[in-house]
């Protein structure tokens, strides 16, 4: 088996015995959470609210909940988990190897995506007991939640990458990534902001994987969907390129 291989089978399979083996830490906290949200903005509130674009409050809000967990889980394996193999060394016996910058990014973006969309998964079973689910186009689903979770997942080594302690790795998730996720239209359509709270929304790169994935379930959205698909190959590209530059020059590996 060629040695890129083999590191890259490593690389996933170590990160996937990680996240499975401390489950209750890594799937289980993400599906109660979320579970609460389905109760209180679901079932309390929600009963509350009129209807958005025709569909109720409760099945319009599972799609945005769906990807936050999945948006949150990739993020917060990859950056641990890089961030864990810097600071015990371990990540010497990459830069020693004979595998490529690409293997190894690959390796860790692929765990972080597994563990993302299994607990987008669980969540979604989850929400199977609050409302009958919807789907309008599977196609449109499964594209936008692999490509989000392949986006935060590489968004999450360039973290890893440039942390220099364990508090670096919960600064950009608790300060950027929080407040854009709780921005992005999982709670509301964008549609019912007034100007220029509109305008200013449509700067907010999460909103256009929530609302694309969205339209994969109920046939709508507040954006064209191919603008949405756009904006998340953009930053995949975006992302993976900057991350092959940061390892490439050894930007917080070597000292």
């Amino acid at each position: 088996m060629n040695h890129n291989l083999i590191a890259f089978y490593t690389i996933v399979r170590k990160e996937v015995v990680r996240f499975m083996r401390i489950w209750s830490q890594t799937l289980l906290p993400p599906v109660i959470t979320q579970s609460l949200y389905f109760v209180v903005f679901g079932a309390f509130i929600g009963s509350q609210i009129n209807d958005i674009n025709g569909i109720s409050y409760m099945a319009f809000i599972i799609p945005g909940l769906v990807m936050m967990g999945v948006i949150n889980s990739a993020f917060m394996n990859v950056v641990s988990s890089f961030y864990a193999a810097k600071f015990l060394k371990n990540y010497e016996e990459f830069m020693v190897s004979p595998a490529s910058n690409p293997v190894i990014i690959f390796g860790y973006v692929i765990g972080g995506m597994l563990r993302g969309l299994l607990v987008g998964l669980l969540i979604f079973g989850v929400s199977i007991f609050f409302v009958r689910p919807e789907i309008a186009n599977f196609g449109v689903i499964l594209i936008f939640i692999v490509l989000t979770a392949f986006v935060f997942a590489l968004g999450g080594l360039v973290n890893g990458i440039f942390a220099k302690n364990w508090d670096d790795i919960s600064i950009f998730p608790t300060f950027v990534l929080t407040p854009l996720i709780y921005l992005g239209g999982v709670f509301y359509s964008i549609s019912d902001l007034p100007e220029p709270w509109q305008t200013v929304s449509k700067f907010n790169p999460i909103l256009y994987m929530v609302d694309g994935f969205r339209y994969g379930f109920h046939g709508s959205s507040d954006i064209p969907v191919f603008y949405s698909f756009l904006m998340l190959v953009g930053f995949t590209i975006i992302l993976f390129g900057v991350n092959v530059y940061l390892m490439r020059k050894g930007v917080g590996l070597k000292k």
